[in-house]
């Protein structure tokens, strides 16, 4: 454990009030009682606000500054021009809204209905990719997209976000699969549940992008995200409609895809827009597989990431590396 470099001995201290036993006494521990809880609580309240609102403060202009690296602007035509650049490549697209904290879901469901008729009159070979958080879980802004996507027929897909996002993500695709059936899903390979999904993905015929992912699982903490991913396309390898493999990491693109070909499972290889990726596009075309480019738009970090930093701090990490790799190492999409 991370306190260990301390100590590793626990020292109990106890506080002991004493008071007489008199009507006064009873009166004394009661009112102690409760305005010890009360006081504890409030002060917990206050210590937890100001540490988040500081961290936010602090780290909100650092967040925006990486994330600018991925979205191709802040509107939905500067995707689009990366996406017809991307075609011209012989490269597929992928198109996802990145909305702000606090952006009205009903906003949000603009934006994605937006990006699916831009879609359908470019006739690009794309999709579109949404978050279900953003629109609140909500079946009926999700069937007011599918009635957009339905003449051309334009996948809809979920991306991951949070572990505790997963199961609500799920129960909404189970609801939308009856009224249509081009969804797709994304799965980490960082959790441990996803061996699960990819059954239930199997069983439903969807197709699945695979990731290593950006949260940690609490409950399999020491979970190795590269063997995670390749467990993920272990399990898929033959038996899933079609897997996007998605990694900047080349070892493990080449070895997801190989796995993937060996057993006859359609598969491309998908990248996020501004990171650095010769290496992995180079797999990919040795390979003979088809590369796919997510472009996402609008604000420019992951309006997630700070909600998350309290519960794992190891995200202020992952910023920091980006910082890095997107000031020395970016070299866009080739």
């Amino acid at each position: 454990m991370w306190n260990r470099v301390w100590t590793q001995r626990l020292h109990e201290a106890v506080t002991v009030k004493l008071s007489p036993a008199s009507p006064r006494g009873y009166v004394n521990v009661i009112t102690n009682k409760t305005a010890g809880a009360f006081t504890t609580s409030l002060r917990n309240r206050i210590r937890d606000y100001s540490i988040h609102r500081h961290i936010k403060r602090a780290l909100l202009p650092m967040v925006r500054f990486v994330g600018r690296s991925y979205i191709a602007g802040p509107e939905l035509k500067d995707a689009l021009e990366i996406a017809r650049v991307m075609a011209t490549r012989g490269r597929a697209s992928t198109i996802g809204y990145w909305d702000d904290i606090g952006t009205p879901p009903g906003d949000v469901l603009a934006a994605y209905v937006e990006s699916a008729r831009a879609l359908q009159m470019e006739a690009l070979d794309g999709y579109i990719s949404v978050k279900a958080p953003s629109l609140q879980y909500s079946q009926d802004a999700l069937l007011r997209l599918v009635a957009t996507c339905e003449p051309n027929k334009t996948r809809v897909h979920f991306d991951s976000l949070a572990r505790d996002s997963a199961e609500p993500t799920r129960v909404l695709i189970d609801r939308t699969l009856p009224h249509y059936a081009n969804v797709s899903c994304t799965l980490p390979g960082r959790w441990k549940r996803s061996l699960e999904d990819a059954e239930w993905a199997i069983d439903r015929d969807i197709a699945v992008r695979v990731v290593k992912g950006q949260w940690f699982d609490p409950d399999a903490p020491w979970l190795d995200p590269h063997q995670g991913f390749l467990d993920v396309i272990g399990r898929l390898a033959g038996r899933a409609r079609s897997v996007a493999v998605a990694t900047h990491c080349p070892k493990l693109a080449a070895a997801a895809l190989e796995r993937l070909l060996e057993a006859g499972t359609p598969c491309e290889l998908e990248l996020l827009y501004g990171l650095s990726s010769r290496a992995a596009l180079m797999v990919a075309a040795k390979m003979g597989v088809r590369t796919r480019i997510y472009v996402p738009y609008g604000y420019g970090w992951l309006p997630y990431s700070l909600l998350q930093i309290r519960r794992n701090p190891r995200i202020l990490w992952s910023i920091a590396e980006d910082l890095v790799r997107n000031r020395f190492t970016r070299d866009g999409i080739g």
